[in-house]
């Protein structure tokens, strides 16, 4: 075979084991799929040698592609992440198991009895970028919810996914459950994300986990429907009614704890009566941790910061990089986050709960806070265990994807001799 043909043999191959793999999973125990991500766990771990060499041979490739220092802290794993990724999975592994859970249940006045209960969706398709803890939170989050998934990581974390991959395929082994349970596209070869797109008798979704291009060409060009999770374009709004102290520790964390993570902070709104007084005093906080501030109107004149241009508002940086712009009022504020955001995650600081009230009411953004970083905007964080991604548009899923929101749901309709009249 030429290499036109062997993507779409190797995916055909893969996507009917993985449906396969599907068909066993839906009615697996929750005690096996507890045990493969247990395995899983302390596969991880005991492996963390080789996939730190993986990741250092991934780091190299990516310093050689030109990648910047946010996207190279993404793809970069030392013993404390992967001491993460392992708790991770131990956390999923410990949730109850959504697969059966009874939503709703009534009697109708004919007879019959009525159950709404979960059920997996199948066979899930993820396409993600650089971060290659990715692998085992989809892998853990796809199995919890008794889903096959088929796993196509960045070209940049290749040799770590492939070894934390390994791991996951070990803990399902040692359940009895299929390793076509957690698959993976063993190549870089880009036409394996085409055909992915195209493969709707295999694949029941696409979750497409990266920047604006990849969920752009997802959205586009997907016959199987698409979680998408967009970029995080995320703002905060400093209300008049801020405390100081909220207000600076909240968006130094927002913006410098990690800026290559899709909840980081990359607009400032600053209402015009506190702008020289809170505003100056964050925005100076921001320069001097070495943040390059894009500022607007009067924040501009601060020493130190950079006249913001059109090109700066409804932008991701993903860097040590902030738009800065002062507001009349709450409601520019909301009108700016409607026409740049990208209904991923913003927050208010604000003392004043009428504030906050008309913020979380009035735009509709996948997850809205207040007083509060929005590094928290983050599946763990949640209580989820791990994300699979936070999803920006209105079906089914939205806000991070747990396991419970990687399941749909069947009724359970049963009666006693009941005829229609």
């Amino acid at each position: 075979m030429n290499e036109m043909t062997q993507i779409p043999a190797l995916m055909a191959k893969i996507g009917a084991a993985a449906k396969a793999a599907a068909a066993e999973l839906g009615f697996a125990s929750a005690e096996r799929k507890h045990a493969a991500l247990i395995g899983a766990a302390e596969a991880v771990w005991t492996r963390r040698a080789e996939i730190l060499d993986a990741n250092a041979r991934d780091m190299e490739f990516g310093r050689d592609k030109g990648l910047s220092a946010a996207m190279l802290d993404r793809l970069m794993l030392d013993e404390a992440r992967i001491r993460s990724m392992v708790d991770g999975l131990r956390a999923v592994a410990e949730q109850a198991d959504p697969v059966g859970e009874v939503i709703a249940e009534w009697d109708q006045p004919s007879g019959l009895h009525i159950r709404r209960v979960r059920t997996p969706l199948g066979v899930i398709g993820v396409i993600y970028e650089s971060r290659p803890n990715v692998t085992a939170d989809a892998g853990a989050l796809c199995l919890k919810a008794g889903n096959a998934v088929i796993l196509r990581g960045g070209s940049e974390s290749f040799h770590s996914s492939g070894v934390i991959h390994a791991c996951l395929q070990d803990g399902l082994s040692r359940a009895n459950l299929p390793e076509a349970a957690i698959s993976r596209v063993p190549t870089r070869d880009r036409a394996a994300v085409q055909e992915m797109l195209t493969m709707t008798d295999t694949i029941d979704v696409i979750v497409p986990r990266g920047g604006k291009g990849l969920v752009g060409l997802v959205q586009r060009e997907a016959r199987v429907p698409v979680f998408a999770h967009l970029e995080g374009i995320v703002h905060i709004y400093i209300d008049k009614a801020a405390d100081p102290e909220t207000a600076l520790k909240v968006v130094l964390n927002a913006k410098t704890r990690r800026t290559g993570i899709c909840g980081a902070a990359e607009c400032l709104l600053i209402h015009k009566d506190i702008a020289g007084t809170i505003g100056q005093g964050v925005i100076r906080a921001l320069l001097d941790a070495g943040v390059e501030v894009h500022a607007a109107g009067d924040l501009a004149k601060i020493d130190g910061a950079v006249l913001a241009t059109e090109e700066d508002w409804g932008r991701e940086y993903l860097d040590m990089k902030i738009a800065a712009k002062p507001v009349d009022d709450i409601e520019e504020a909301m009108a700016h986050i409607r026409r740049y955001g990208s209904n991923h995650t913003d927050c208010i600081l604000t003392e004043d709960d009428a504030a906050a009230t008309r913020f979380f009411t009035r735009l509709d953004s996948a997850i809205l806070m207040r007083n509060a970083s929005t590094q928290f905007a983050d599946g763990g964080e949640f209580g989820m265990g791990a994300e699979i991604g936070i999803a920006t548009g209105k079906l089914h899923a939205r806000g991070p994807v747990g396991a419970e929101q990687l399941t749909s749901f069947k009724y359970l309709v049963e009666g006693d001799g009941t005829i229609r009249d």
